[in-house]
């Protein structure tokens, strides 16, 4: 089977004050890829004595907005070990920031897929390694991410979950999709970038494939809502990706 979409909107997302705190409790690591090392970032162990791992993978202007400390720190409450991943170098945010038109983002996505999702792929088996996690690791993928974490998680055994937020399959994604881990897809009713009803053809598509899919739809919420610090429907929506994954890494 194969999944085309169209994007002719900027990818983007809006940086928030709140969560500074959050942030700034956060440790580095560097994990080889075939590309290079990439920095990895933790909000420390969650209290179990096992904890499945989460890899978070931003939208195109990266990890700068403090609510990813929100998110991070809520999926650790939760039971799991979160993780952001900078797939998207400086050289990346630099480029996409200066690239001066949607056509423009979306030639460099295509050309820089490949490494970034070969990245996640990497990050993925070496958490899965570590006995903390307990084999089990899932990908979290917001706009930009969401395209990442969808091509780096088809066919892999490794990957157990999977969330998308408010994104789907990147531009003209032509290979095979044979199989996905376990779904949920969170997605604004209002948003611009990619509309509702990329969502309602990606359920489709994991339904024919066998595979569990469930989709939340937040009304009135634009591309960014999932980062807007505080706001009702980002405190559900973050809580809602808590819930689906530890209820399939558990």
């Amino acid at each position: 089977m194969r999944l085309f979409t169209v994007i002719i909107a900027t990818l983007t997302i809006s940086l928030s004050p709140a969560g500074a705190n959050a942030q700034s409790s956060k440790r580095q690591f560097t994990v080889p890829t075939a590309s290079g090392g990439v920095l990895v970032e933790s909000f420390g162990d969650c209290a179990n004595a096992t904890c499945p791992a989460v890899l978070i993978l931003s939208g195109s202007k990266g990890f700068g907005a403090p609510v990813y400390g929100e998110i991070g720190q809520t999926f650790r409450a939760a039971g799991l070990d979160a993780y952001l991943v900078h797939a998207l170098s400086a050289t990346d945010l630099k480029a996409i920031a200066t690239a001066g038109s949607a056509r423009g983002r979306i030639v460099y996505y295509a050309l820089r897929l490949p490494d970034w999702t070969s990245t996640v792929q990497s990050v993925a088996s070496y958490l899965e390694g570590k006995a903390r996690h307990g084999g089990k690791v899932g990908v979290l993928g917001i706009s930009l991410g969401a395209q990442i974490a969808s091509a780096a998680s088809v066919g892999r055994a490794d990957i157990k979950a999977l969330v998308l937020v408010d994104g789907g399959f990147p531009n003209g994604y032509s290979h095979p999709i044979r199989s996905l881990p376990p779904l949920h897809m969170i997605w604004g009713s209002a948003d611009q970038t990619f509309p509702l009803q990329i969502a309602r053809e990606l359920q489709l598509t994991a339904q024919r494939l066998g595979g569990a899919v469930t989709l939340d739809v937040y009304e009135g919420g634009p591309h960014d809502f999932f980062l807007r610090s505080g706001t009702t429907n980002a405190v559900a929506a973050q809580q809602s990706a808590a819930d689906f994954l530890i209820r399939q890494l558990k």
